[in-house]
């Protein structure tokens, strides 16, 4: 029974040391440097004398950074990746959170860590010595590890303002593996299209696939899926056949119809998660790769990262949405009405029990006891669920159908976003005098109403670049005199929802 996720690279590298296991465009690493490098970090990591501990990784996105996220591990402390394009403040809110014991960085990044005016412990990876590993402290470490110990923490958007979070075990990691190479038949014949940011929990899938099977993932250029023209090719030139992206990177290339000028041939599996995958542009795909396999997969960072897929497996029409399909192995799925279980085609609850249950919101006990309860079910015994926030129902196959969200958190771009996170950056900008977001599912926009006769579109814009990320930004803004207002004095989003509807009608 495998206690550590290190077992995956260790083994994985003892059969194959010289095989590629993580690339970008300008550099790469074997299975056997990853290992001595994890182990040279953590080797220096065990002068900080702590134990299940955070630790903060902030690099440029590189083989380098996993072997950082990994000699977190070995040193017996979990890992949180910083994205160095992070606004500074989202960055600062994490680290009040989390209170990390130590940052690593690399040179590059040596820059954005000064800005930042952090002034905890800092190390730059360039300076671990190399071949300094400490193998018997590090036999000792795990030694005492057990499979329940935290082995991530990644940062979602948080309905106040302030990101939460999501602590990951080694055995829900373990889990989520094992299911998804066996479900997927990967190998060490699989080349991985890596899409997702490391400190978005679909990564988390590309990265431990490939420490246990040996695949190969290349860590493609951020910029080039803004230009499908560079991407395809791309995918031809490193000879990608496994891809598992957000759909929003899937449409980009659907709505230019690029594969009319480039039809990467190598391509053999196709997977879409994060958000709802538009079924024309999902036709679109599958016409030009019939024989691919394509599989819609669905699941909260709280779930380590999936909790159900659907393997496409019948034809549907451009405005029929795709399942979710199926609890993943081990993963128990039910809706919820009321307390109840929902019938079929009865609206309710996506709630989850399972292995696959994250530990928790760091530093949060408030939060954690409002997400992870005990199962109304069941009254007999402890067993915590996690209540989603999504609305689902079953369809005449049994399958999930996803519906809608259940409160003002949304999907968007690939991202779970909080409005009000959105909402709470607004209202800190000097000539704003008041703000709420609600989001058009139709057209996938963020839409922000704000108050503040001075406050011009481009001011706002120009301020959010220093406090939230790109991705949050409302894509519509429409400036008002007053904010409509309930009975009970609370800003009306109905109202709001319903003018903006009637002006874009």
């Amino acid at each position: 029974m495998i206690r550590n996720i290190l077992e995956y690279a260790e083994e994985t590298a003892k059969r194959m040391p010289d095989a590629v296991a993580f690339a970008t465009d300008k550099e790469e690493k074997t299975f056997g440097q990853l290992v001595q490098r994890a182990k040279e970090i953590g080797s220096a990591l065990l002068s900080y004398g702590v134990k299940n501990a955070p630790m903060a990784v902030m690099t440029d996105k590189t083989p380098d950074m996993i072997a950082a996220f990994l000699g977190c591990v070995y040193s017996g402390n979990f890992y949180t990746p910083i994205d160095v394009t992070m606004p500074k403040e989202r960055i600062l809110s994490i680290f009040e959170t989390l209170k990390p014991v130590v940052l690593l960085i690399d040179e590059k990044s040596k820059k954005q860590a000064a800005a930042l005016g952090y002034t905890g412990e800092t190390l730059v990876l360039e300076e671990i010595p190399e071949g300094n590993v400490n193998e018997e402290a590090l036999a000792e470490v795990r030694r005492k590890a057990i499979d329940t110990d935290p082995l991530y923490a990644l940062f979602t958007s948080g309905s106040t303002g302030v990101p939460k979070g999501v602590v990951i075990s080694h055995q829900a990691v373990v889990n989520l593996t094992e299911w998804y190479t066996e479900t997927f038949s990967i190998t060490e014949k699989e080349v991985i299209g890596n899409q997702a940011p490391f400190y978005f929990d679909s990564s988390v899938k590309d990265i431990y696939a490939v420490l246990k099977t040996g695949a190969r993932m290349e860590i493609i250029p951020k910029m080039l899926f803004s230009f499908p023209v560079k991407l395809l090719p791309y995918l031809e030139e490193k000879k990608i056949n496994y891809i598992d992206w957000v759909p929003s990177a899937l449409c980009i290339i659907a709505n230019t119809e690029a594969l009319e000028k480039v039809r990467p041939a190598y391509l053999q599996k196709i997977m879409f998660v994060g958000e709802a995958m538009p079924t024309k542009q999902f036709n679109y795909w599958r016409r030009h790769y019939p024989d691919a396999m394509f599989a819609n997969i669905y699941g909260p960072t709280e779930t380590t990262v999936d909790c159900t897929y659907y393997i496409v497996d019948r034809e549907f029409a451009d405005d029929e949405p795709l399942p979710i399909g199926h609890a993943c192995r081990n993963t128990d799925i039910f809706l919820l009405k009321d307390n109840r279980l929902a019938e079929v085609g009865e609206a309710g609850e996506v709630c989850v029990r399972g292995r696959c249950l994250a530990l928790g919101y760091y530093n949060n006990p408030e939060k954690t006891e409002e997400a992870f309860i005990q199962n109304p079910l069941n009254p007999y015994y402890p067993e915590k669920i996690y209540k989603t926030g999504d609305i689902a129902k079953y369809n005449e196959y049994g399958e999930i159908i996803f519906l809608a969200r259940k409160d003002h958190q949304i999907k968007h771009m690939g991202h779970r976003i909080e409005l009000g996170e959105i909402e709470t950056a607004v209202l800190s900008i000097d000539l704003v005098e008041n703000g709420a977001c609600i989001y058009d599912n139709d057209t996938q926009k963020i839409v922000l109403f704000y108050c503040g006769a001075e406050a011009t579109q481009a001011y706002i814009l120009k301020k959010l670049r220093d406090k939230v990320p790109k991705y949050m930004f409302p894509n519509v803004m429409i400036q008002m005199e007053s904010l409509p207002q309930t009975l009970n004095g609370k800003i009306d989003r109905l109202r709001l929802r319903e003018y903006y509807v009637q002006e874009n009608s």
